[in-house]
Order: C-alpha cells, then structure tokens, then sequence
C-alpha cells in the first residue's frame, strides 16, 4: 500500500512523519552539514545500552554479522523486525524482545549520528530521545514496534515531533519526496532517514537565521 502518513495532535511539539526513498540531503543543507554532526553529549542511560548491546547480540547470534551503533548496518534491523513479524503470532515474547532491544539500538545510531539524551521512565511508550543538534523528539522505540506490526503505535509517540513554528517548511520538504509501501515506510532504516532528512532541514533553517551553533538541552523540551 502506498503510503502518505501525517500524524497531527494538540501537543507544543507538532508530530511528523513521512516516508523517504532515497533521498539525499540538498545542497542546501550540506552546505551547514556541521550542524547536525555533533557528538553525543553523554552516554547512554545504563539501561539503554544493555538493550542495545543485547540487540548486537541478538543479531550476530541470528544472522552472523556485526551491528556496529552506524547506519550503515539498520538493514540488519530491518531484517530482525520483519522475521519478527512472521514469528508474533505464535511467540509475542520475541515481537518484545525485537521491540526494546532493536528500538534501544536504533536510538543509540541516532543519538551517536546527531547527538541527544534519552528520557526513560518505567512505561517504554513514554521514552523519548530529544535531539541536541535541532529541536526533534521521538520514542525509538516506538518505530520499532511499528515496523514489527506495520501499523501506528497509538500513544507511543513513534512519529517524529518538531516545534510548531518548523512544522509547515517540514511537511513541505517530507510532502515532496516518493511514497513507499509499508515495509519500507516502517522499517528502521528509513526512519534513520526520515530522521536524518529533518534534523538537516532545521540545522540548515537555524544557520540561514544566524543561529547554527544552536544545540539543545533537555530542558528545552517541555
């Protein structure tokens, strides 16, 4: 099914989500590339890298190669939520497993690629990583639940929120680019993207109005 998904609520911060296929940052953005190229200001809650490294575990154990907290390799998280998929029915545990191990280590590529903080809580549908490098928020373990089950996680904040001054130059640049199906639109690498795509938006908007070494702290989000 082609997809052409816009979450919206009453929240401050305004949900996006959209679906990328192959896009690159524009000429534009790479111009202030070294905006979003900020180290990670702390490291991960003890928590969250148990999880993650569990997932590496998961994964070299499963299908023999090496999860190494880059993009590059998200194509093996991919692969772990849709073997997931076909197994829920009869084993919810693993769906669980897949779901907080891989969303703890897509959310570490994220925060290691941009920079940010996690705020964890005993309920995972209220976790959250908040980005330094711009204004954008997102529970990643959420995305990896709705790559597992193809489907809006209601209440998990698994799309993307922004400020909503931000919002409209957002959806235009999301609005623009190919719709996917919903394999795609789900899955953990194209959230990195979709991720990737707006955090080079903002930077790019931030250093057009003078204000590109602008980073965020966690008590900038409400």
């Amino acid at each position: 099914m082609a997809t052409d998904r816009d979450e919206t609520n009453d929240s401050e911060s305004a949900p996006i989500d959209s679906s990328v296929n192959g896009a690159e940052p524009s000429d534009h953005d790479a111009e202030h590339a070294a905006c979003v190229q900020a180290q990670a200001p702390e490291a991960a809650p003890a928590h969250i890298q148990e999880l993650a490294d569990g997932c590496v575990r998961f994964v070299a154990t499963r299908y023999g190669a090496t999860l190494d907290f880059t993009s590059d390799t998200l194509s093996l998280l991919d692969q772990w939520a849709r073997d997931a998929r076909s197994e829920a029915a009869e084993r919810p545990d693993v769906a669980r497993i897949v779901e907080t191990a891989g969303g703890a280590y897509l959310g570490e590529v994220i925060r290691r690629a941009f920079g940010g903080y996690w705020r964890i809580c005993d309920d995972e549908a209220d976790w959250r990583l908040l980005l330094s490098a711009a204004y954008c928020s997102f529970n990643p373990v959420a995305m990896v639940r709705e790559a597992i089950w193809l489907k809006p996680a209601d209440g998990w904040h698994g799309h993307v929120e922004v400020d909503p001054a931000d919002r409209e130059a957002i959806e235009a640049r999301l609005a623009a680019l190919p719709e996917v199906a919903d394999d795609e639109f789900y899955a953990p690498s194209t959230r990195f993207d979709v991720v990737e795509l707006v955090v080079h938006a903002l930077c790019a908007a931030q250093s057009s109005s003078g204000h590109g070494d602008v980073h965020f702290e966690p008590d900038d989000y409400t």
